[in-house]
């Protein structure tokens, strides 16, 4: 048996978990030869595959279950999906994940060495330990969408601080988070609901309904959280923008009446240094440059109170 396959059993030895890490040839081959799991199924499982979607499919003498979970990644501040995949059969569960799940990771922990975890979760069949397993890993969605509000929070009071641009890229990194999010609950209801109406033998649901139900209550709360959070980033997107372009438009519009003051500036100053012999006023005069000035002084005046008063300043 490969080194990252750990095998749990109940006191009573009637139920078993194998929790694999990182699958791949040997971990395969492994539950192939053992199991007799369908290509399509083990394919999945592979470390080196990631599904498109959650799913839950009834075979022969197993099920198989893929769910996927958000993992926020401290050092990029991005949320990216971790898989996990369950064999569930007649007395036993597999789970084949890459060990990047804190809740699922802690759980397995617990099991290996306490007697009564181990006890506590294998002793109610496979129904018992798939119910713990989602639970915690949907509690562990919690602090992220937390962690997500602070941040939306936080963008909110800098765009009122006039810090409109360094927001940009901020509000597009929350909202890709979001999205991303939400693409990996996106199918989660759909496929619990699903999960919870199988009629098998070797799944129980009828000690445990009201548990699978909370299951799925779960799912539509943080549903409906990030359908919150998405309706406010994007609120925030667009006033993060309002805000720039008005802005921008009264630098433009500066720039246009100082463009218009100052053409007919140069215009003045560029007809006085033309210089020709005759003809042309106070060019022979000793006070001639002042009074070029201060005709090119009254001009700019005039037409700054005009604009002014058109409350265009």
């Amino acid at each position: 048996m490969p080194d990252n396959i750990n095998t749990l059993k109940s006191s009573t030895g009637g139920f078993t978990w194998v929790n694999i890490l990182n699958a791949r040839k040997p971990e395969i081959d492994y539950l192939k030869k053992k199991y007799k799991f369908d290509d399509l199924d083990l394919r999945d499982s592979y470390a080196g595959n990631t599904a498109q979607r959650p799913k839950f499919y009834i075979r022969n003498n197993y099920s198989f279950l893929i769910l996927q979970f958000p993992v926020f990644n401290k050092k990029t501040r991005t949320i990216d999906a971790e898989e996990v995949n369950f064999f569930i059969g007649n007395g036993f569960i597999i789970t084949c994940h890459k060990n990047n799940l804190p809740p699922l990771v802690e759980l397995t922990n617990l099991c290996s060495v306490d007697k009564f975890y181990r006890e506590q979760y294998l002793s109610d069949q496979n129904t018992a330990l798939l119910y713990e397993i989602i639970l915690r890993l949907q509690e562990y969605c919690y602090p992220i969408l937390d962690h997500t509000s602070l941040d939306i929070k936080n963008i909110e009071n800098n765009i009122f601080k006039e810090r409109e641009r360094e927001m940009v890229r901020e509000t597009l990194l929350i909202k890709r988070n979001i999205l991303n999010f939400r693409k990996i609950m996106e199918a989660h209801k759909d496929v619990l609901q699903k999960l919870a109406r199988t009629k098998i033998s070797y799944l129980d649901y009828s000690d445990m309904k009201n548990y699978y139900n909370d299951l799925i209550e779960n799912t539509k709360n943080i549903w409906d959280v990030l359908n919150g959070q998405k309706e406010m980033i994007e609120a925030l997107e667009q006033t993060n923008t309002a805000l720039i372009s008005f802005k921008l438009g009264d630098v433009m519009r500066f720039l246009t009446i100082f463009s218009v003051i100052i053409f007919p500036l140069n215009l003045l100053a560029a007809i006085f240094s033309m210089k020709p012999d005759k003809g042309m006023p106070f060019v022979n005069n000793a006070y001639g440059f002042w009074i070029v000035l201060s005709v090119i002084i009254l001009v700019a005046l005039s037409m700054l109170t005009y604009f002014k008063r058109k409350r265009w300043l």
